[in-house]
């Protein structure tokens, strides 16, 4: 029932040229992940160049790095992650997605939120967060934390973490390191599901 009502979302998505970025994609990126068996939305920033390419979330180097970690906490991104972005086309030089392109995007993210209906989101980055999270709180003052938000017409359980593009630049697992947070919060998500 859910990947039915996804594929009419989907290729309602496929012919959405609402804003510029519509006009300069290769691929939408939709989301990845099993609908039916997810118990977890992650959400991302906007697709880069491989996912514009390949049409799927979270493929490049950070996307890899993400795997390593979800692996690390025992998540499984196939059967327990529904995985999607603010946005579902390519912002051109990967720059960040303008408040307006994610609010003509928003039709889309949040029906696929009501359609898969997880008991957990997950706010993969500072622009994941700003997007639900109305006060301008740092993503490193807030990461790990429960939220209780209002998301569609629901209050949901919600948990920022760092975006793994951030982790590229730290390689450090020690205690109190960017990686070694990121690992503890997952290992937290695992232990919601």
């Amino acid at each position: 029932m859910k990947k039915e009502q996804l594929e009419e979302l989907r290729d309602k998505c496929n012919n959405c040229l609402k804003c510029e970025l519509g006009k300069t994609r290769n691929n939408i990126v939709f989301s990845d992940g099993n609908p039916e068996s997810a118990k977890a939305i992650l959400i991302g920033e906007a697709p880069g160049e491989n996912e514009d390419k390949t049409g799927t979330p979270f493929v490049g180097r950070a996307g890899k790095l993400l795997n390593e970690f979800l692996e690390k906490a025992g998540i499984s991104r196939a059967e327990e992650l529904y995985i999607i972005n603010t946005v579902k086309c390519r912002p051109p030089q990967n720059r960040v997605p303008t408040d307006e392109e994610k609010a003509l995007c928003s039709e889309f993210l949040l029906k696929q939120i009501e359609i898969v209906n997880p008991k957990l989101i997950i706010f993969c980055g500072a622009t994941a967060l700003k997007s639900f999270y109305p006060k301008k709180t740092p993503i490193s003052k807030i990461r790990g934390e429960v939220l209780e938000l209002e998301i569609g017409e629901k209050t949901r359980k919600c948990i920022p973490i760092f975006h793994p593009s951030y982790l590229l630049r730290y390689h450090s697992l020690e205690e109190g390191s960017p990686r070694y947070l990121m690992l503890k919060d997952l290992e937290k998500i695992k232990s919601m599901l």
